[in-house]
Parts: C-alpha cells; sequence; structure tokens
C-alpha cells in the first residue's frame, strides 16, 4: 500500500465512496488536504471530532473516520463551542460552506472568532449555493450570475477572512484548491493553533455557478484560480480596480492570545478555591 492510499484508508470512510460532489468540484481536493494536514499533526482520531453543517460540504464529516456530527443548517459553530466547553481536551474541526458559516450562520462566526474558542473552521467557499440549485451567498461576487440573480448580483460580498479577522480571530488564511500542498500548509497550522483558526478554501462549482457564468469546465475553473490568486504581499501593492476580479491568498493573522476554554477553567477553579 501506497503512502497516499495510506491517509486515505486511515482516515476516510471507504464504504461511503463514491462521493456524491459533482466532476470537477473543489471539496474532494480540500478534505484531501484536510486529512493530510490531520496526519502530519498526529491527531488522535479518538480525540478529534469533525462537524460539518448543511450544504455540499456537509457530506465531509460522513466520508470521514471521526467522531461526527451534522446539526441543522448554520449552527456548526455553535454547537462546535458546546463540544469544546464540555471537553476542552478535544479538537474539534468544523467544515462549512460560505453560505452556511457567513449566512444564517455569520452570528456564530463572529462570536466564535471574538471569544477565541479553540476550533478549526475550514471554509470551502464557492461563491453560491450549491447543493440547493445554484442561489446567491454571502460571497458571490457582484454581476456574478445565480439562479437568485438571473439579471447579475448586486449585492458586495463579504470577504470572510476579513469578517473573521475583526471578529477577533487568532488564526486567519485563505488558499485555494490549484495549490492543495498550500491549503494543507495552513491547515496543519490552524491545527496546532491555540485559539479560534479559519482557514478559507477557495474552490469550484462548474455545475452551476460556473456554468451560469460561462467559466467553462471545471479544469479550466481550476486554472483560472491559479491567475486569480494574489499573494498578500502583492496585494498590498495594488489598486482596487487591479485586484477585481481577483482573490488575496496567504496568512492574514497568527498572534497569540488568551484561549477562551482555558480563561473558562481558570474562572471555576477560582471560584472553587473561594468557596462560592
Amino acid at each position: 500500500m501506497s503512502a497516499n492510499n495510506g491517509v486515505i484508508e486511515k482516515y476516510l470512510r471507504t464504504e461511503k465512496l463514491p462521493h456524491i460532489w459533482c466532476p470537477g468540484c473543489g471539496n474532494g481536493i480540500v478534505l484531501n488536504s484536510l486529512i493530510r494536514a490531520i496526519d502530519n499533526a498526529g491527531m488522535e482520531q479518538e480525540k478529534t471530532v469533525v462537524i460539518s453543517g448543511i450544504g455540499c460540504s456537509g457530506r465531509a464529516s460522513g466520508y470521514l473516520k471521526f467522531n461526527a456530527f451534522q446539526p441543522v443548517h448554520g449552527r456548526v459553530l455553535a454547537y462546535a463551542t458546546g463540544i469544546k466547553l464540555y471537553k476542552p481536551e478535544l479538537n474539534v474541526i468544523c467544515i462549512m460552506g460560505d453560505g452556511d458559516c457567513a449566512s444564517i450562520g455569520g452570528n456564530h462566526l463572529i462570536h466564535a472568532a471574538r471569544r477565541n474558542i479553540g476550533v478549526t473552521a475550514v471554509v470551502l467557499n464557492n461563491n453560491n449555493y450549491g447543493m440547493t440549485g445554484g442561489q446567491y451567498s454571502p460571497t458571490t461576487p457582484e454581476n456574478a450570475m445565480t439562479r437568485t440573480s438571473p439579471f447579475g448580483h448586486i449585492e458586495p460580498p463579504f470577504d470572510i477572512c476579513k469578517l473573521a479577522e475583526t471578529s477577533g480571530a487568532t488564526y486567519v488564511a485563505r488558499s485555494h484548491t490549484y495549490k492543495p500542498r498550500i491549503l494543507t500548509k495552513y491547515f496543519q497550522k490552524a491545527l496546532a493553533h491555540n485559539g479560534f483558526a479559519l482557514v478559507e478554501a477557495m474552490c469550484d462549482c462548474p455545475t452551476l455557478y460556473g456554468r451560469l457564468n460561462k467559466r467553462g469546465t471545471g479544469k479550466e475553473m481550476l486554472i483560472k484560480q491559479k491567475e486569480r490568486a494574489v499573494q498578500l504581499e502583492k496585494a498590498k501593492e495594488m489598486s482596487t480596480e487591479e485586484l477585481e476580479d481577483k482573490f488575496v491568498v496567504g496568512e492574514f493573522v497568527n498572534k497569540v492570545k488568551p484561549e477562551y476554554t482555558e480563561q473558562y477553567d481558570r474562572i471555576i477553579e477560582q471560584v472553587q478555591m473561594e468557596g462560592f
């Protein structure tokens, strides 16, 4: 058995394969990068919980050999917070789509980041609600075509990494599925981080978003990702016009700050010592 197959056999429920994702979808690449990061980090499977939301990305937890949970739409980080508070020693990984994370789940995102609770958020951003028909999401670019914006999308999109950073996340990074090894590196750093860590993975939906916006095949969309991605340092020197239809990649935040469950445990110890 090759090293590649060893990782697959160790972490994936192969009896659940083939997966349900469309040809050209980036979700499989993201999942592959994630399990390699988990393997590199040496995380214990029995001490790891994977929570995934509703949407195309939601199926990820069902393919993984971990304690897994799939709550209702938008509530991944709420359940993750409860699990981490109950058993802080667990590794808690949240897999969400851009709609699940930033729309109905947006409030949970900003408060999980604000608290700096030690969970890892993996956001698969394909710029639309792929599973339910291709409606626009909070990250759909302006002027893009979707099932619910057939004449062009007029709302400005969220920048999920900026939102997480502004809300208080202590590790924030973004890459894309053309660069799976970079994704693995960021995932590994996020998993090791003591605090709220978010990694956004830009990935494609050729079946709906790509077709409606005439972006070509899955392969062509993947190559286009490479052309659209701009490194953080280079982006600082570019104008707003030059960054149009592009996305910035890199590490945006990596800092040390007290983690929420550790502070909570200290309060409990203090209260017990003082006899309350």
